[in-house]
């Protein structure tokens, strides 16, 4: 498993699909880029998703990702990502009083019991006391890096 830290911008993009039948959809789907600003993240959706459409495409909507760090699996089934909160416990040493961190990751995985697995295999590398809070399948279908 690696992972990434970088700033990430979801992207919905809208475009003609080519369904099992033969018929053609309009479709959005979500992807996730790595960008520094709204217009790099349009620019770079656009490149990447113009390989595998023909035909007209429009980018519906880009929002910033709650994420900051993305864990990708070597694993060839796993092909779904997940949304995972952690929440980390740090102590005051003055007033000794337990202070949470949420945090939220992107993870790959083929469910989410190979999510849970995947990040905490991770997570047991820090020294960190932690505790996850919650997974959630996405609909992101992929993730595209620098």
């Amino acid at each position: 498993m690696r992972s990434k830290t970088s700033s990430w911008f979801e992207c919905a993009v809208s475009y003609e699909k080519v369904q099992d039948n033969g018929t053609q959809k309009r479709v959005t789907e979500k992807y996730v880029v790595e960008a520094l600003s709204f217009t790099e993240a349009e620019a770079n959706i656009t490149e990447e998703i113009s390989y595998y459409v023909s035909g007209e495409m429009k980018v519906k909507g880009i929002v910033p990702a709650q994420y900051s760090e993305i864990f990708f699996s070597d694993a060839a089934n796993d092909g779904y990502w997940f949304k995972v909160k952690v929440k980390f416990i740090t102590i005051d040493e003055k007033t000794s009083i337990e202070k949470y961190t949420n945090v939220v990751y992107l993870v790959q995985g083929s469910d989410i019991s190979s999510a849970k697995a995947n990040i905490e295999k991770e997570l047991n590398k820090s020294m960190a006391d932690c505790n996850l809070s919650g997974i959630n399948e996405t609909k992101i279908l992929d993730v595209f890096t620098l």
